[in-house]
């Protein structure tokens, strides 16, 4: 997807919601659970997933599947992924969808795990991890059409152990935006860049070294993330925000209603950054 056809998503559908999908066995409505134990072959996190994504799609733009809730299921987790990537493209193509997957190793196989998401799995983004630097990013760059998410200014506690880390007056994280910017041409239309909700005003300094780019925003909802602070501080001429709620939405409900709840809450959301775009 194109960095125009994405903002002509926005603009149509007044959002510029992504829905994550965390989908955590745990936490699945009780009926799907007691299902998948009565009938072999029921997929209860592909069916949550299918429920979910019908529900909401008429209120976001993106989806965004954490590969760490699938791959701790092992073959079965990576078929309900592929499932899921499958339903999307074949009954929402005008969404755009995010591996959340954090990648990030040597050149040989950063090569191979870009093959994975972007050829067999067809997603149109993948998250990486920069720290490796331009060698461990670039293969994900070699592909039309496709974007790499790179990590810099996260929301978890942590972050502060090396994110603010400063050398010749710059912070990790500008000097991960900044230079990133290097490795391709044009980058703004093939690189995004995390940068959490509950940052605030950071994205002030955000934008100052990356004014055009798209910026993947977590921790809007369950975490707290303010989504009018991250429009006033972080919202560009062409929106420039992908906000991600995933827990707010996908668990708001756990009833046999859970699909209508999480739609509710998608609407809601909706109804909001439709209000923050004009």
């Amino acid at each position: 997807m194109t960095r125009e056809q994405l903002f002509e998503n926005i603009k149509r559908k007044q959002s510029f919601l992504c829905v994550g999908l965390d989908t955590d066995v745990r936490k699945l409505p009780q009926h799907l659970v007691e299902r998948a134990e009565r009938e072999e072959g029921f997929d209860a996190i592909f069916e949550f997933n299918k429920a979910i994504i019908d529900a909401t799609a008429p209120y976001c733009i993106a989806y965004k599947p954490n590969l760490a809730f699938y791959e701790a299921h092992g073959v079965k987790g990576w078929i309900a992924f592929e499932r899921t990537v499958k339903y999307i493209r074949e009954n929402y193509p005008d969404q755009f969808i995010i591996a959340d997957a954090k990648r990030g190793d040597i050149g040989n196989t950063s090569k191979l795990y870009a093959r994975t998401f972007f050829e067999e799995m067809d997603v149109d983004a993948v998250t990486v991890a920069p720290y490796m630097g331009e060698d461990s990013v670039t293969p994900f760059l070699g592909y039309d059409g496709k974007w790499v998410i790179l990590l810099a200014l996260t929301s978890n506690k942590g972050s502060g152990d090396f994110q603010f880390m400063q050398a010749d007056g710059e912070r990790l994280f500008e000097r991960v935006i900044r230079r990133s910017q290097e490795w391709v041409e044009g980058s703004h239309n093939q690189l995004m860049y995390v940068v959490g909700a509950t940052q605030g005003r950071m994205f002030e300094d955000i934008r100052r070294v990356a004014p055009a780019h798209f910026l993947l925003v977590p921790g809007i909802g369950a975490q707290g993330g303010s989504l009018e602070e991250v429009c006033r501080y972080g919202m560009n001429e062409q929106c420039g925000l992908i906000v991600n709620s995933s827990r707010a939405i996908i668990y708001a409900d756990s009833s046999e209603r859970f699909a209508e709840i999480a739609g509710e809450k998608a609407h809601e959301v909706q109804l909001q950054m439709a209000a923050l775009l004009k």
